[in-house]
């Protein structure tokens, strides 16, 4: 019993001097936050529905005065050229999904554009707000950590077959 009592005292001895020697952290060091970049990018979007656009869920609904079926889920995988023309150099592409989930045709956005050529090769930025003009980029991966903006898009062609938008997008990195 006495050598059971002393074995605990030794071991609660040498188990706060163990807690009191380490630390679980660092000493504080100053941050030294690097100016943020303010970059403008202007690319075309290219659409082929059933091929680079396709429906992946739509609703059961008999009834609707749209002229867009209501709560339409839709994959993409589009090219992002340089420019309107079908044979314009690609950049890089638009991944994600658009939820059509309003009766005015309206839609929510969860896309990624990803460059892989050029100066931000590697980088993407991300995209999630509704379909309205201005689209809000929420982040990005690469040259574009951190990335807060607005990417403004312009219709060019839209047909049974083919869209065609025109981006502006103006991102706030590090």
């Amino acid at each position: 019993m006495k050598g059971t009592l002393m074995l605990s005292w030794i071991l609660i001895i040498f188990l706060s001097q163990v807690a009191v020697r380490s630390q679980y952290y660092s000493d504080t060091l100053p941050y030294h936050p690097r100016p943020p970049k303010v970059t403008n990018l202007h690319f075309f979007m290219h659409e082929h529905t059933g091929v680079t656009a396709v429906v992946v869920a739509q609703a059961n609904i008999t009834s609707n005065n749209s002229s867009v079926t209501f709560a339409t889920l839709v994959s993409v995988n589009d090219p992002l050229r340089t420019g309107p023309e079908p044979d314009s150099e690609v950049i890089g592409n638009v991944q994600g999904i658009s939820l059509l989930a309003g009766s005015n045709a309206s839609s929510t956005q969860y896309i990624e554009f990803g460059f892989n050529t050029g100066k931000f090769n590697g980088s993407s930025l991300s995209i999630f707000s509704r379909g309205e003009p201005g689209l809000a980029v929420v982040g990005g991966r690469g040259r574009f950590m951190m990335a807060k903006g607005i990417a403004l898009f312009n219709p060019i062609l839209i047909n049974a077959t083919n869209v065609i938008m025109e981006f502006n997008v103006t991102v706030i990195h590090y």
